[in-house]
């Protein structure tokens, strides 16, 4: 069991930078998206890797949105198992883009290369997505063989049972045979919090409200979530993987979210019970 943190307040250009930071506020590993590992090379990122003393949690696939960008994710399977990354994450298509059996076709044809090349395919369920709700979750879980699930707690709260409540426990009751990565994010839920929630499940919504979903995710220990909560409910299913915290909207001085959210994790097993 490590704790990691993404690199989505560094753009491609300063994911030296980036993965420099995390090592310097101790975390054990890292989560790096596809396009930025790309861009960057895989031999220099192994370089930055191997410097700076991290293991590769997960590499995230670009969305999922086309025959084109599904076939490049597969292809590059390959290439993301020889980082010694553990988990490829799926991010589904946009909302009401696709019907049920493209979706599936597309997660089976990642989930089969990434078995493939010995990585965990792990879909992310995610907001504005195909694949949002817990009804969801269960349908493609189901229905695509070897696939786990990226549990995210912000991303789970507005459609879990406790909502909104901050205890998001019901994901893991429901999915802890499934769930083998974790996302650590906080969420302070505005007063139209709901209203853009829904707005975003429907086709086409509004940028604003795009926006403003978005911008209600936080730094952890910031907003509502019970992270003591999670951290008990994981440990009590026989959970022994990876907590990766995600932060993606504090875009000023990420050295310091990423010192702060580190050290606010080391905190969480002494609060739980």
């Amino acid at each position: 069991m490590g704790a990691g943190y993404t690199t989505l307040l560094y753009d491609a250009q300063s994911l030296e930078t980036g993965i420099g930071d995390v090592a310097a506020c101790r975390y054990d590993g890292i989560e790096l998206g596809l396009g930025k590992l790309q861009a960057a090379g895989p031999q220099t990122v192994t370089e930055w890797l191997d410097e700076y003393d991290l293991e590769l949690y997960c590499v995230m696939s670009h969305w999922l949105e086309s025959d084109e960008s599904v076939g490049e994710v597969a292809e590059a399977t390959e290439t993301v198992a020889t980082l010694g990354a553990e988990f490829l994450g799926l991010l589904p298509p946009q909302r009401h883009r696709n019907d049920d059996s493209t979706v599936e076709t597309w997660l089976g044809q990642v989930s089969d290369a990434a078995r493939d090349a010995d990585l965990t395919p792990v879909l992310h369920h995610h907001g504005g997505t195909h694949i949002e709700r817990p009804d969801e979750v269960d349908r493609f879980l189901d229905a695509v063989g070897g696939l786990q699930l990226l549990f995210d707690t912000a991303h789970w709260y507005p459609y879990g049972e406790h909502y909104p409540d901050g205890d998001v426990t019901d994901a893991v009751e429901r999915f802890g045979d499934d769930i083998a990565y974790v996302h650590l994010k906080d969420i302070v839920p505005t007063t139209d919090f709901a209203e853009n929630r829904d707005a975003l499940s429907t086709p086409d919504p509004h940028l604003d409200n795009v926006v403003n979903y978005f911008r209600t995710f936080t730094d952890l220990g910031e907003g509502v979530l019970d992270f003591a909560g999670v951290y008990d409910a994981l440990r009590d299913v026989g959970y022994d993987g990876h907590y990766t915290i995600e932060i993606e909207n504090q875009t000023e001085q990420p050295l310091v979210h990423a010192k702060q959210n580190r050290d606010y994790w080391r905190t969480v097993p002494d609060d739980s019970s």
